[in-house]
């Protein structure tokens, strides 16, 4: 009975969700459940609430799973087992596949929650209403981070470090801000949600969330608001200008909260056109997602499953 079932968890920060599809309609969600990750108490804490979610959805359905696809905040290295470029940074150095099949009594398989949205927006979400047999997919993530995940023939590419996809820590504006990872002027550090606040907030000396900056620059209003989304426009342009120039992928995925501004796909679209190696011109569909909040979860599910679509 198990067999016709698929299942995923989407380990964040704050919650871990377990969804149950159906093996035979990826569209027909049997369970869906979520807790706290409570993880200010700890890592091995964090690994009883994934063990308390899934015996709480296997006593649900009656059925206990086999295989759990899972979708994390980071990245497991292929060569030590161990997790890496965690936010909730407990799980880094630690052997979490290791850890999460003791502790389940099942086959797992990680993957950053990028390459899970990617995956599921492939499979279920966007890319089927463009182009369902797009043999190369980017997703990206562009909120209070910015990442992305690539799906190839329909499988996520983890890559030989297990960082394939990670767009977001590449350099875009040498000599800016340090980053975490050890470089300054990443991606995620000049067109993030926060980036572009604290550009914002440099120029003008106020303090504005995003949808604020947007409505005042909209209206016309407020010059150091233009210049803070005329910033995000021309690096969007250039930074995925790179992404085309080397994947050259059919269909683009944006999620993540500044992924929602309308302008990345009108405007963004015509940057892109200065840097692209293709006398300027831009054949990808660039699209938002069709998901939302289930993508991460969803991806997950499909980590085993994608192998037989």
């Amino acid at each position: 009975m198990e067999k016709s079932y698929v299942w995923g968890i989407d380990l964040g920060g704050t919650k871990i969700e377990c969804a149950v599809l159906s093996a035979a309609d990826l569209t027909q969600v049997i369970a869906r459940e979520r807790i706290d990750t409570e993880a200010s108490k700890g890592y091995e804490h964090i690994i009883s609430q994934v063990a308390r979610l899934v015996s709480r959805v296997s006593e649900q359905l009656g059925v206990s799973p086999t295989r759990i696809g899972f979708a994390t905040p980071g990245v497991l290295n292929p060569a030590t087992q161990t997790m890496k470029n965690c936010n909730t940074t407990s799980m880094n150095g630690r052997p979490m596949a290791a850890d999460l099949t003791k502790a389940l009594g099942v086959e797992v398989r990680l993957a950053n929650d990028a390459n899970c949205f990617a995956l599921a927006e492939t499979h279920l979400g966007a890319v089927q209403d463009v182009n369902p047999k797009a043999e190369v997919v980017f997703g990206i993530i562009m909120g209070t981070g910015v990442g992305g995940g690539l799906v190839v023939h329909g499988q996520v590419i983890n890559g030989l470090h297990g960082i394939g996809g990670e767009w977001g820590h590449n350099i875009l504006e040498e000599g800016g801000k340090a980053c975490y990872c050890g470089k300054s002027g990443c991606v995620e550090h000049v067109i993030s949600g926060p980036a572009l606040e604290e550009f914002y907030f440099s120029i003008s000396g106020q303090k504005l969330r995003m949808p604020q900056i947007l409505q005042a620059h909209l209206a016309g209003t407020d010059i150091h608001a233009s210049a803070t989304i005329e910033r995000m426009l021309e690096n969007f342009g250039l930074a995925v200008s790179t992404l085309i120039n080397v994947l050259d992928p059919q269909v683009i995925v944006i999620g993540g909260g500044v992924g929602n501004i309308d302008l990345l796909y009108t405007e963004g679209i015509e940057r892109i056109k200065k840097y692209i190696f293709n006398s300027g011109e831009v054949l990808t569909p660039i699209v938002k997602p069709k998901l939302g909040d289930s993508a991460g979860v969803f991806g997950a599910a499909l980590l085993f499953h994608s192998e037989a679509i």
